[in-house]
């Protein structure tokens, strides 16, 4: 099977508990399905006054490479598949997710990421995916896959 046939699962990742437990699910998916992962980090600049950052500033894009692969080794460690693809791109997080999940064969993100409310059972990115995505959505909560396919527990 080629690169281009295989199915894939995309993963959003902003280094929340949640995001993690959602790579775990990613990796337990793949694993099931035969599917490569596209962990997926999106970052943007914040406006200040309605305007956007100065061109002349740095773009993290690099650094938030960097932390997602530190956070996929410790995620996944040797369990990491080879063909695993790691993404940071600019732009808001859920939009970002959608248009990097067309196609795939599903989406998985954490109920909650960095930001919002704790109270709320889902982020407004979790929500927003969930609601706009073209392929099924996992949205994670509580405990990890179970490590014992045959086992149901965790």
């Amino acid at each position: 099977m080629t690169e281009s046939s295989r199915p894939r699962i995309v993963v959003g990742v902003d280094g929340s508990s949640g995001s993690k437990n959602a790579l775990r699910w990613a990796g337990h998916l793949a694993g099931l399905t035969g599917a490569r992962i596209d962990v997926v980090a999106a970052w943007e600049y914040a406006a200040l006054f309605g305007l956007t950052a100065a061109p002349e500033l740095e773009f993290p894009a690099g650094d938030i490479e960097s932390s997602l692969n530190e956070t996929v080794d410790e995620v996944l460690g040797a369990d990491r598949p080879a063909e695993l693809r790691i993404k940071a791109l600019e732009g808001a997080a859920a939009d970002t997710l959608v248009t990097v999940s067309k196609g795939a064969l599903m989406l998985v993100v954490g109920s909650r990421g960095h930001g919002g409310f704790s109270g709320l059972l889902l982020g407004s990115v979790s929500a927003r995916v969930a609601e706009h995505a073209d392929c099924p959505v996992l949205v994670v909560h509580g405990e990890g896959p179970p490590t014992d396919p045959t086992s149901g527990g965790t």
